[in-house]
């Protein structure tokens, strides 16, 4: 895609002015006292359409591509990496709820998660299942009544605030992939469900106004109707089908978060002054900029074009991981070459260079690691997949 239409444009701009106004002024607040997204912004990106920007118009959403979400991804993350991020989980899971669901959980559900009355989190990761997504040891054994949900997750971001977990489980020990199935766990927003679905804290560094925690599991009930789709064991196949818009629409995180750390750098070396002029007049600092606006850029239209292949039914897998892979080194150096050039301000830590920085750690690993991502793109080039 070498262009953006009118309705992609116009969703940019509201959701631009929008960040200006409601995030951009609460973001740094968020950082260094470590808050999480006021309920009221929650609902007022709810109001917007901004949490089902691609989910289909019959049931709440906008009805837009991949691209608009892509935009509207950027601008949020612009302003605040966890506001650009906390959509994605209601617009990756209500994307695997509207392929796989039942015709009755897509009713019960979509239209909430659109709307953001329904807020969603994901929980697949495990001690011994990162990368090795399929080496789930969490069981869901099967009731009279349903099931019966054992076992430890992490790395379950906004678990204490969603209404929903997608809870990752194996109902089978046949096949390593194919024994997996998802569930919806129901639970009130802002608790967890003691003695049998609890919830512990983990400390970040950066990525603040979303929380992420570890779970226990201890003989959590489900009712039958919480199985994805009603089939066990294609619980592997839902998460594997969520992973290409989800790449896609990542990478829109990482140029969001490289943008604003560049234009700060770009603004501080015309400012700062050193041996009589300011700093960017030295080619030092003139090359590092160019290369952080040409980087950006690039990923920018990987972007586009990978969200393209993705909505007109191509198979994206290679596209996304490429994607996914170089916007987020991509946006890992820029904060580190935004912070750089701020020299010791940049190292304050309640600069926002500082904050990018701290963010872009995540970036590299988040969404399936660098490295899984090269994993990715060697078997399809080199056809063994």
């Amino acid at each position: 895609m070498t262009y953006l239409t009118e309705d992609h444009l116009a969703i940019q701009e509201s959701t631009r002015e929008f960040a200006r106004r409601e995030i951009e002024p609460i973001a740094q607040t968020l950082d260094l006292e470590d808050k999480q997204i006021p309920d009221e912004v929650l609902a007022k990106m709810g109001a917007l359409g901004l949490f089902g920007v691609t989910l289909p118009e019959e049931h709440g959403g906008l009805g837009l591509d991949t691209a608009a979400l892509c935009v509207v991804t950027e601008e949020l993350a612009k302003a605040s990496l966890s506001v650009g991020s906390v959509i994605h989980r209601n617009s990756t899971l209500g994307h695997i709820l509207h392929l796989y669901g039942t015709d009755e959980q897509r009713t019960k559900y979509l239209a909430g998660m659109a709307s953001g009355d329904i807020m969603t989190s994901s929980s697949g990761t495990e001690p011994e299942a990162g990368s090795d997504a399929a080496n789930i040891k969490t069981t869901a054994k099967r009731t009279s009544n349903g099931y019966v949900l054992n076992g430890n997750k992490q790395w379950t971001t906004f678990a204490n605030r969603a209404d929903l977990l997608f809870v990752y489980a194996r109902t089978s020990n046949e096949h390593k992939h194919g024994g997996i199935s998802l569930f919806m766990v129901e639970k009130p927003a802002g608790k967890f469900l003691p003695p049998n679905l609890t919830g512990t804290h983990i400390p970040t560094a950066g990525y603040h106004g979303m929380k992420s925690y570890s779970l226990a599991l201890d003989d959590l009930e489900v009712p039958e109707s919480a199985l994805v789709g009603g089939v066990e064991g294609q619980g592997f196949r839902q998460l594997m089908s969520g992973y290409e818009t989800a790449r896609i629409t990542f990478a829109s995180r990482c140029i969001g978060l490289a943008q604003a750390a560049y234009e700060e750098a770009l603004a501080y070396t015309q400012q700062r002054v050193q041996f009589g002029k300011t700093i960017s007049n030295f080619q030092a600092v003139r090359f590092r900029l160019a290369d952080m606006y040409t980087q950006i850029q690039a990923a920018r239209s990987m972007t586009f074009a990978a969200a393209e292949a993705f909505d007109t039914g191509k198979r994206a897998d290679l596209e996304a991981g490429a994607v996914k892979l170089f916007a987020a080194e991509m946006a890992h150096k820029v904060a580190w070459d935004a912070l750089y050039l701020h020299g010791g301000n940049g190292y304050a830590i309640d600069s926002k260079v500082n904050r990018y920085w701290r963010d872009a750690g995540l970036l590299p690993i988040g969404e399936g690691t660098s490295d899984i991502q090269r994993e990715i793109i060697a078997r399809r080039i080199l056809g063994e997949r």
